[in-house]
């Protein structure tokens, strides 16, 4: 699934190439991406507005429009949004977007969901294999709404602190694994560059989230701003369906610590890397260097004593 590292990249191309660009057409081609809402009031919600500005909350991609409307695009486990010129004449590969690429598994047209038509030729398709991407059209008095019931604190913003991590983490029995994944938490991280934290801050993923103490919180807090940064460095992780908005590749999984790497040496310490499966994801991590902190025990209130 895409998350934090791989949507800012795409939003990072899509900004300066489709900021200013009038949305000519809308074809919403499968049903299931704007439902509950019918693909006919979708389409006519965004239809000849300019997109105003390009942003990302959390794992959402936001494309804010002129009358105060944002189209607000999850790409779910299999979604890509690529920019892409219109078709060839005759003779062209009706299967290909945009004629041939550098890598495999080329996003074809049989598992494009939606495009939007800009006033310069090109298109923005939406392509997800499995479906289980979506959009929805906001106002923007609804938008903070919207996202506080979804989304927690932005990871890279300097609402994250190691006090606040503390406050989130308060009592919570669930594993760190589990509640870094809570995207009412923290929003953005997912599977990779939770795993990624985790090894950073040297936690252990099971350790119970009401365990830690504030020197714990404050060595995941910068665990989880590197993990993400090395993401974006990389421009994302494609180890599985992701693809950036020019259809190309990111290689932050040649940069795993970790993830995926199960019976590979620890790079910092040389034991030998471990999978589990925490809250039905699998989990990589290090038994050596990786410390599993205790539960707190609840205080008892003191008796009193009669007389």
């Amino acid at each position: 699934m895409p998350e934090l590292p791989e949507v800012e990249t795409i939003r990072r191309q899509l900004e300066p190439e489709v900021t200013g660009r009038r949305i000519l057409e809308a074809d919403v081609l499968d049903a299931r991406w704007t439902r509950p809402e019918p693909p006919d009031d979708v389409e006519r919600a965004i239809a000849g507005r300019t997109i105003e500005a390009v942003e990302r909350r959390g794992k959402y991609l936001l494309l804010r429009l002129e009358g105060g409307r944002t189209l607000a695009m999850h790409l779910r486990m299999t979604g890509n949004l690529l920019l892409d010129e219109e078709p060839a004449g005759d003779g062209a590969d009706p299967r290909r977007l945009g004629g041939e690429r550098l890598y495999e598994g080329n996003p074809e047209l049989r598992y494009l969901r939606a495009q939007l038509r800009l006033d310069d030729g090109r298109r923005l398709l939406f392509t997800d294999p499995r479906r289980f991407g979506h959009a929805v059209v906001l106002r923007d008095h609804e938008l903070d709404e919207y996202f506080a019931a979804r989304l927690g604190v932005e990871p890279l913003s300097d609402s994250l602190t190691a006090e606040e991590l503390c406050r989130l983490a308060a009592g919570r029995r669930a594993p760190l694994k589990s509640f870094l994944l809570n995207q009412l938490g923290i929003a953005g991280i997912g599977n990779i560059y939770a795993d990624e934290a985790l090894h950073r801050a040297e936690l252990h993923p099971l350790s119970p989230a009401g365990s830690m103490k504030p020197e714990d919180c404050e060595r995941l807090r910068v665990g989880i701003v590197e993990a993400l940064e090395a993401g974006l460095r990389s421009g994302g992780a494609s180890i599985d369906d992701y693809r950036d908005a020019r259809g190309e590749q990111g290689s932050m999984q040649e940069e795993f610590l970790v993830h995926t790497r199960e019976g590979k040496p620890c790079p910092r310490c040389g034991a030998e890397i471990r999978r589990i499966v925490v809250g039905g994801r699998s989990t990589y991590f290090c038994p050596s260097c990786q410390r599993r902190l205790r539960r707190r025990p609840r205080r008892r209130a003191r008796r009193r004593v009669a007389g």
